[in-house]
């Protein structure tokens, strides 16, 4: 039987063959989320939840939160199948850059290319005030496969499982889901070495990662995260 959840991803493509067998994958993954909720001792379904990505690390962790009383816990970490780029924010379109910064979900494609898909806002305030004015770039997603232009690939079954998860949450009023892309795990000394010596001539690169460090940092202390705000220079500032 498929779960309500299931039976409105079948409405979205209709009433047709592919879309009952992609609404019984939907409804499968659903029952194999809420058990690792269950084994995890977190409630079901999420009142929030929080994607953060590191870029070198090749990790995508998902957090979720019972109510807005509770902090933050880790759900699970994803490997990522495959990204583009190298260290350093998305500053125009065909750079191939996976961005760097702080995003959301602002979009669900369940007839995406690549399985399903998420989509983020790049651009966000801080990329148009930093990106090519003209040709910033866009259409990054968190998608299944393991192919990248760009964008965030975990392949299908992590997919069905990211996507049954934020739409839980969307649909327990989380309208605002965060995505946050670092390009290392700051704390992790192999990671930090290496973008270190990566920027070291590049100054830029050395004040942006300072920038966005301290996001990380607080919600490594804090397990809450904090009210991002974007200055007029693009810079990001926690409020």
């Amino acid at each position: 039987m498929l779960s309500t959840f299931a039976f409105s991803q079948y409405a979205y493509f209709g009433n047709n063959k592919a879309a009952y067998h992609l609404a019984a994958i939907l409804s499968r993954t659903e029952d194999s989320v809420i058990k690792q909720f269950q084994n995890k001792n977190l409630s079901w379904p999420p009142s929030s939840i929080y994607i953060r990505s590191f870029k070198y690390d090749r990790q995508l962790e998902v957090w979720v939160k019972a109510d807005s009383s509770n902090k933050f816990k880790l759900f699970k970490s994803y490997k990522i199948c495959m990204q583009s780029g190298t260290m350093g924010p998305k500053r125009m379109e065909g750079d191939y850059q996976v961005p760097e910064g702080f995003y959301h979900v602002n979009e669900f494609n369940p007839n995406s290319n690549y399985h399903l898909s998420l989509g983020i806002n790049y651009p966000n305030a801080s990329d148009r005030i930093l990106s090519d004015s003209v040709k910033p770039g866009g259409s990054i997603y968190i998608h299944g496969n393991c192919v990248s232009t760009g964008c965030i690939a975990i392949t299908d079954e992590p997919i069905e499982e990211l996507y049954v998860i934020a739409s839980a949450a969307k649909s327990q009023g989380q309208e605002f889901i965060p995505v946050h892309i670092f390009p290392v795990r700051y704390n992790n000394h192999t990671s930090l070495e290496y973008l270190n010596n990566t920027i070291k001539d590049n100054a830029y690169l050395q004040h942006f990662n300072k920038n966005i460090r301290e996001v990380f940092d607080y919600f490594e202390f804090n397990k809450e995260l904090p009210v991002i705000l974007v200055n007029r220079r693009g810079e990001y500032v926690i409020n």
